[in-house]
């Protein structure tokens, strides 16, 4: 009995002296979680730059797409009219070649005129090109350049007595005055009020 007794310490105090590896302590349990938050903050850290670099790099491809479209609008915005220019150069190219050889100076006018028609018409209807000034139009300030003015004692207000070089609105926004010059309507002076009172 006394046998087993001591048999039974020994194994008491061989279970409690036996080291316990086994078993993780606090503290390496503790190192692992820090370790591994680290490595989680590490691993976010890298796919937020990754996803900056990638979203520098599309702002950076898009901005220099902008800047050669931009830059394509301003080279090629003339492509339309150009086209429609050539077709009169065209016409201009035909009328100078069957007037090499005309006798009549009315013909080579009249070819010119339907040309210069044409042009007119094209620029006007389809590019909203709007051609102003004539002799007798009223002066609008807004419109014409008086580039000279006379006295007249025909008119009753400034007009248009003779125009230098026509005017041009696109839609409503003039792109070129017309220059003119003006005709004034005579203005009486003092004295002559003056004397015109006194006759009366």
């Amino acid at each position: 009995m006394e046998n087993l007794n001591e048999e039974a310490k020994t194994e008491c105090v061989e279970e409690e002296t036996q080291p316990q590896s086994d078993i993780p302590s606090t503290e390496a349990v503790g190192e692992k979680t820090e370790t591994q938050k680290l490595a989680d903050a590490e691993a976010k850290i890298a796919e937020l730059t990754d996803s900056l670099l990638r979203k520098t790099a599309d702002f950076d491809n898009y901005r220099k797409r902008m800047i050669k479209e931009k830059q394509d609008a301003f080279d090629y915005a003339n492509t339309t009219i150009l086209q429609d220019l050539i077709q009169v150069l065209d016409d201009f190219d035909r009328c100078i070649a069957s007037s090499e050889n005309a006798t009549d100076v009315k013909s080579v006018l009249d070819g010119v005129k339907m040309v210069a028609g044409q042009l007119y018409g094209l620029l006007e209807s389809k590019h909203h090109l709007a051609v102003y000034g004539e002799k007798g139009d009223a002066f609008d300030p807004n419109l014409h350049e008086a580039i000279g003015k006379q006295s007249s004692g025909n008119a009753t207000e400034p007009v248009c007595s003779e125009v230098y070089l026509k005017g041009y609105k696109l839609h409503s926004r003039v792109i070129r005055a017309a220059k003119v010059m003006v005709d004034m309507p005579e203005t009486k002076t003092n004295g002559e009020n003056g004397e015109a009172k006194s006759a009366e």
